[in-house]
């Protein structure tokens, strides 16, 4: 039965079943965070089960639920109906995938007022394929990607893919120590000043943790981790490390 896992002080992660992604198995895994008013942001929420949404009722009220990409929407439905009164959020590209459903307006660069100064977003473009916003909780100092990174222990890869799919994921670095985000994703990005801009942004909050959908997230070193993870954007200045970090942002 799955589980809320405390992390840091009002953040909390969720691994759920596997789900198949063209012939892959696939984890998955959800972040809860509670906000100052007890509202709960939940993010790419993971297939429900009753043990895991009577958990989430005790941690506080379910507000928002939010997809990261056009990929991480298939629970959604799901999640409202066990909790009508929560708001739907996604980039616009998960919002016309799922029409069947209704959202809030598209998440951009900005966050909007119900989670400002507690968390963080990047809209990460420039790819004909796929966008994703990336999360910063700013308590926690913790960085929340979906795609963006894959970060495969060889025990999971082991236990859940074929010899010649551990091969192609080592051959990707979607494996521990080099966090990469898919092959087919990366060569997607077709307009890389807006891909650097965002990957510039993202380490510029100085990250403590990192957390993935897909792999062992870290919990701690988070900018060496994505300084690493972010090598096939490119090595402007903007990507590397610098003897002075810029401030974490504050809590307002």
């Amino acid at each position: 039965m799955t589980r809320l896992i405390s992390i840091a002080d009002n953040i909390w992660i969720a691994d759920g079943d596997m789900v198949d992604f063209h012939g892959f198995p696939y984890p998955t895994r959800s972040v809860v965070i509670r906000l100052p008013d007890d509202g709960l942001w939940i993010w790419s929420p993971i297939k429900p089960g009753e043990a895991l949404l009577n958990e989430i009722r005790s941690i506080g009220r379910p507000e928002h639920l939010v997809s990261p990409n056009k990929l991480h929407h298939l629970f959604l439905g799901h999640w409202r109906l066990a909790f009508p009164a929560a708001k739907l959020w996604g980039p616009a590209s998960t919002i016309q995938k799922r029409a069947d459903l209704s959202f809030e307006p598209p998440l951009v660069d900005q966050p909007p007022a119900a989670w400002m100064g507690q968390i963080d977003q990047c809209w990460v473009r420039g790819s004909f394929m796929m966008d994703e916003i990336a999360f910063f909780h700013v308590p926690s100092r913790t960085v929340i990607l979906a795609d963006l990174s894959e970060n495969f222990s060889s025990k999971w890869l082991l236990e859940n893919w074929a010899p010649w799919q551990r091969s192609l994921a080592r051959m990707m670095k979607i494996v521990e120590h080099w966090g990469y985000a898919p092959l087919d994703w990366r060569i997607s990005f077709l307009r890389r000043s807006k891909l650097r801009l965002a990957a510039a942004r993202i380490l510029d909050w100085d990250p403590q943790k990192v957390i993935m959908a897909h792999g062992e997230w870290k919990p701690q070193d988070g900018r060496e981790f994505l300084t690493r993870a972010f090598g096939w954007v490119g090595r402007p200045s903007s990507l590397t490390d610098r003897s002075s970090k810029p401030p974490s942002p504050s809590v307002r």
